[in-house]
């Protein structure tokens, strides 16, 4: 995404999207428990592209990257696949 207004489109259209699933009073989704990760290797890596592909330089790659939990920490595990 280039720019605050593209992102502030790109979230509009994703808002009706967020209301219809089921996240109770808060708005807010609860805590996995117990589970297993629900994410794939493939995820993982298709999450890595979409965001170089909308980074606007390195290190906008290298934050959303970490933001994201999808930065291999040092056990080479991403965060959202723990």
């Amino acid at each position: 995404m280039s720019g605050p207004v593209e992102v502030r489109d790109f979230l509009l259209q994703h808002e009706s999207k967020d209301t219809a699933l089921n996240f109770g009073n808060g708005g807010v989704p609860a805590q996995r428990s117990g589970e297993t990760s629900r994410v794939s290797d493939e995820q993982v890596h298709r999450a890595q592209l979409a965001v170089a592909r909308g980074a606007q330089g390195v290190e906008d790659c290298r934050e959303l990257l970490d933001m994201l939990g999808l930065v291999p920490g040092e056990d080479g595990i991403a965060p959202v696949r723990r």
